[in-house]
């Protein structure tokens, strides 16, 4: 009885849920938004953001990419995209690449794309806020925010204030493969968010001249990881030095991708 219904301004604990996200901008259409995610550092997100946008684009989907990364952005270097962003008084336009991903990031507001990003965990997270909230995404089927390493401010402000429909988790055939897997998928859990699935980057490289498996490092764990969790391995990932060409050449979109990530497509595509 008397409640104002503005939970902002409200000191009373009436055991009602407040929802923290944030509206996207008026103008905005967004289908379903995945994040990729990882409990460490170094393990490829960036590149299979990149690649899942890429797949679902020759699929027919318009893709987008939040580059949540933001002291640490590289997306707009392997579609080779740089400048400053326009926009119009209801919003900002994201950049466009070549086939038509629309993407935002930090890098796009710097002077420089070397220029560090020295801001602290509130303004960080503020950011992101704003990469959803202020930039016009228009018909997007799937957008991709790739999110840096760890549980801290970003992860916890994503899964907050946007919409996650779920995510997918990022490792490499390591000894802490468990710790990393666990570490990410738990956060999710207590987040109510679903976990589609696990990718494994850096799986093998492919021998040149039998075509064979070479396991650099080490033998792979992540099914019996996955299993634990109660999580499916989406894909495989192999070390392609010519995919890593193309990436510094600012070309994902040119490049070869590898079949094993046609499981993760697949995937996404039943989600709509």
């Amino acid at each position: 009885m008397g409640c104002s219904h503005n939970c902002e301004s409200c000191s009373s604990n009436c055991g009602e849920p407040k929802s923290l996200q944030v509206a996207p901008n008026k103008l905005s259409t967004v289908r379903k938004v995945i994040g990729v995610v990882s409990g460490k550092g170094g393990v490829g997100k960036s590149l299979v953001t990149s690649m899942l946008a890429v797949s679902m684009t020759r699929r027919g989907y318009h893709s987008a990419i939040l580059d949540a990364d933001i002291t640490g952005p590289s997306i707009p270097k392997a579609f080779g995209l740089s400048g400053e962003l326009e926009g119009c008084e209801e919003g900002i336009y994201p950049k466009t690449s070549s086939t038509g991903i629309d993407m935002i990031s930090i890098n796009f507001l710097l002077p420089h794309a070397d220029d560090p990003v020295i801001y602290r965990g509130p303004i960080i997270a503020e950011t992101v806020k704003q990469f959803w909230s202020d930039v016009i995404w228009q018909d997007v089927d799937f957008m991709f925010v790739d999110m840096p390493p760890g549980t801290g401010d970003v992860p916890l402000t994503v899964f907050q204030s946007l919409p996650i429909d779920g995510i997918i988790v990022m490792t490499s055939p390591q000894d802490l493969v468990s710790m990393i897997v666990g570490k990410a998928v738990k956060m999710a859990q207590m987040m109510n968010i679903p976990v589609l699935g696990v990718i494994e980057n850096y799986s093998y490289i492919e021998c040149p001249d039998c075509g064979g498996h070479i396991e650099v490092f080490g033998k792979s764990r992540v099914e019996e990881v996955a299993a634990q969790y109660g999580v499916p391995v989406l894909a495989k990932l192999p070390i392609d030095p010519k995919l890593a060409e193309a990436v510094d050449a600012g070309c994902i979109e040119d490049a070869k991708l590898p079949e094993s990530l046609q499981g993760a497509t697949a995937m996404l595509e039943k989600l709509l």
